[in-house]
């Protein structure tokens, strides 16, 4: 698929807060589209003190989950772990990724933050500006503002506020289970982002896509060897819930 060059990577940490003020400013919030069925899903894996990434996509197709395409790309670090600038240390591996996708995804589904980031410009949004497609961060942890607890039931949500905007949602994803954090990235509003991740998920906590595609860049990661592979099969919902239950 195409990519965008928005702007150089080669860049400092101070350079790159700053241009997260400015491309938040590009960030759409709007519907999803009626016909959103092609969803990807991507996550990097790397050793703990190693300097390779292990990236992995991952397309399904939201009506059954069948696999429709799997891409996986490594390559070497080149920008520091620094909190709020995920972003800039996996999006170039990722992006080597899309670009080798033969489909085009309806949307990208990020375990990460959109819009609920402190500059409003988490994985999910940057990731949304390269590649014009709808994003949605689903994170497994909160990385700003605070919320209410959801009811303990499976769906309900409570807003997540921060400068007194609400920027995501805490969405309980299984009964009695802490909730997910779902927040827009690009191209999509705050119903749509938790209406669609709720069709994601199935048994467990964590959507199916980002189970699917983590369970992947780690499989990559431990056997050292890369995928690009078309597939049409179910994942089976056996899967083993490595994301917390």
């Amino acid at each position: 698929m195409d990519i965008f060059n928005l702007h150089s990577w080669d860049i400092s940490p101070t350079e790159a807060v700053a241009l997260q003020k400015e491309l938040a400013s590009r960030v759409t919030s709007q519907p999803l589209p009626a016909e959103c069925n092609l969803i990807a899903a991507c996550d990097v894996s790397f050793d703990v003190g190693g300097e390779i990434l292990f990236a992995a996509i991952v397309v399904l197709n939201r009506k059954d989950f069948s696999v429709v395409e799997e891409v996986t790309v490594q390559d070497r670090m080149t920008f520091p772990y620094v909190p709020g600038l995920l972003s800039f240390r996996e999006l170039p591996v990722l992006l080597q990724g899309f670009a080798q996708l033969e489909v085009k995804p309806d949307l990208v589904l990020c375990d990460g933050q959109g819009i609920a980031h402190p500059r409003r410009l988490g994985i999910a949004s940057h990731l949304g500006l390269w590649l014009g497609i709808p994003t949605i961060g689903s994170a497994k942890n909160l990385l700003c503002g605070t919320y209410n607890e959801p009811d303990m039931d499976k769906g309900s949500k409570t807003p997540i506020i921060h400068r007194k905007e609400i920027i995501g949602y805490a969405l309980r994803s299984r009964s009695k289970v802490k909730p997910i954090f779902v927040s827009p990235g690009h191209l999509c509003d705050l119903a749509s982002a938790v209406d669609m991740v709720n069709s994601l998920i199935d048994r467990y906590r964590i959507p199916v896509p980002i189970r699917h595609v983590h369970n992947l860049s780690n499989a990559v990661r431990k056997e050292g060897h890369l995928v690009t592979t078309f597939h049409s099969q179910p994942v089976s919902p056996q899967d083993p819930e490595t994301l917390n239950p």
